[in-house]
């Protein structure tokens, strides 16, 4: 119970203790970098628990749920957090080098550690008003951090950001006074319990649509998604990198236990337009990324695009399909964030983020290029790299439920997406620089920068050539996600189970 707090405290008290020595670089970013280890040494033992217990709760305050406030922890949300432990040490050291003094005097890790503290309270809270209150601490570190460089980019990118990410609070707070209003409670294992036996459609189709639209919005989801390539190509790598591997994963674990857990019994509700949505969702944003040519827009489309494959595990919904869309999430956080980061070491050498400004990378920095091809054509799906096994899962579980135009949708997209890859590798590294010379800045990459791009290539390596433990790990998660029964006795286990009973 220890470690559940700690990956919430620790981050916290990372934020405060940042804040306090904003004025002094050195101090800062020590403790930044400490914190984000002690982080990943707390995520860590957390999983562990979870993986020997299956659940780890904590009830605030001695009250016992559904009247206290309750957080959890089960295997899928333990494995979030433990990636987030991952992405956020490499970031941080990434950081050590790519933000400068002045966003460090404005607060940049104080406010990196409070938004860490946003995912991980998203991540393993049982009660629905606490994931909407970490939303907002989301939101607001996280537009503060789009718009911390104060540049006109930065300040237009951030705007069109909060806005459309405050509609999202409007509609979850409709959803979530819906429930409150008719069932009298916010525990998400309550509301699950009680909507079990209710049989008041509008307060269930109603309150899915509106959590739909919320956490869509937060995921990125068709037509929700125009915030994101509008705005995540705005600030620092560091902060993109970010963005890219942590915040819409929020979403799709939003959407993922909303419709494994409260709608369980009604999931056919909106199964329908899931399956439309995420072939949606990949088609449109793949296709905005092949008509790009700089390559933070081009990653920030691929984001969308590879959303609409775990959206398409959750649509499917057997355990296949919900142990790809679960593979296939923590994978993407490795993948994206690292291509991200090493978009951002391109940047650097060669001073431009278009690509028909670049080129001969290949031959000036061969070591960058295959850095950039492990996490590039990962996401293409090329065998036997990570991607591979997250796509043919999902892949599989839409065959064996006969969806073969959303199949047929998913595996077109995927050639699209080497496509865009391919463009992307082309350009900045096979073709000849555009003048025939090396580019002036070539080679002063630094360790921070190479170091967090390395180990990340290297999980990828990894999780491609030995897929077997991720797979069953993201097999016993789905498992537990199919039992929702499981996760409900777990959080009400001090009552009896007689008042589980529609109002």
């Amino acid at each position: 119970m220890i470690w559940l707090l700690a990956c919430i405290i620790i981050p916290a008290l990372s934020a405060l203790l940042c804040l306090l020595t904003s004025q002094r670089t050195v101090w800062n970013r020590g403790i930044a970098v400490v914190g984000a280890g002690a982080l990943l040494a707390a995520s860590t033992k957390l999983f562990t628990e979870v993986w020997d217990n299956g659940f780890v709760t904590f009830q605030s305050g001695g009250w016992p749920s559904p009247f206290g406030i309750t957080l959890i922890a089960d295997l899928f949300s333990a494995s979030m957090v433990l990636i987030t432990g991952i992405v956020a040490l490499a970031v941080v050291i990434y950081s050590l080098r790519d933000i400068e003094e002045r966003l460090i005097h404005s607060h940049y890790y104080a406010l990196f550690h409070l938004l860490i503290t946003g995912v991980n309270g998203a991540f393993i809270t049982g009660d629905l008003f606490n994931l909407y209150v970490w939303f907002e601490v989301m939101l607001l570190a996280s537009f503060v951090l789009i718009t911390l460089g104060g540049s006109r980019a930065e300040l237009e990118g951030g705007v069109k950001y909060l806005i459309i990410n405050l509609v999202s609070s409007i509609l979850f707070l409709c959803g979530v006074g819906l429930l409150y209003g008719k069932l009298g409670t916010l525990n998400m294992a309550d509301i699950a319990a009680r909507l079990a036996g209710s049989n008041d459609a509008f307060l269930i189709n109603s309150s899915a649509m509106f959590l739909l639209a919320a956490f869509g919005v937060k995921a990125a989801l068709f037509p929700f998604f125009f915030w994101l390539p509008a705005s995540y190509h705005t600030p620092r790598v560091a902060i993109s990198a970010l963005f890219a591997g942590l915040l819409t994963k929020v979403g799709v674990y939003a959407l993922i236990r909303s419709y494994t857990l409260l709608f369980h019994s009604q999931f056919e509700v909106v199964q329908g337009m899931l399956i439309f949505l995420a072939g949606a969702t990949m088609v449109t944003g793949v296709l905005g990324a092949a008509a790009q040519y700089e390559i933070r827009k081009i990653l920030s489309f691929h984001i969308i695009s590879q959303i609409g494959y775990m959206v398409m595990g959750l649509a499917i919904g057997s355990a296949l399909a919900l142990t790809g869309a679960i593979f296939y999430t923590l994978h993407h956080i490795i993948v994206k964030t690292n291509l991200f980061l090493l978009g951002g070491v391109i940047i650097r050498r060669c001073g431009t983020a278009n690509l028909k400004e670049i080129g001969g990378l290949y031959r000036w920095a061969p070591g960058l290029s295959l850095l950039f091809f492990i996490p590039a054509f990962s996401l293409g799906g090329i065998p036997p790299l990570s991607g591979f096994w997250a796509k043919f899962s999902v892949i599989k579980a839409g065959l064996d439920a006969e969806l073969y135009v959303l199949v047929t949708v998913a595996l077109l997209v995927g050639v699209l997406t080497l496509y865009s890859m391919t463009k992307i590798w082309a350009e900045a590294f096979w073709k000849d620089a555009p003048q025939g010379n090396k580019p002036e800045n070539l080679g002063q990459a630094g360790w921070s920068l190479v170091t967090p791009c390395v180990a990340l290539a290297v999980m990828t390596v990894i999780i491609g050539l030995w897929s077997q433990p991720l797979f069953a790990l993201a097999e016993s998660a789905s498992a537990q996600l199919l039992d929702p029964q499981a996760y409900i006795d777990e959080v009400l286990k001090p009552q009896t189970t007689t008042h589980y009973g529609p109002n």
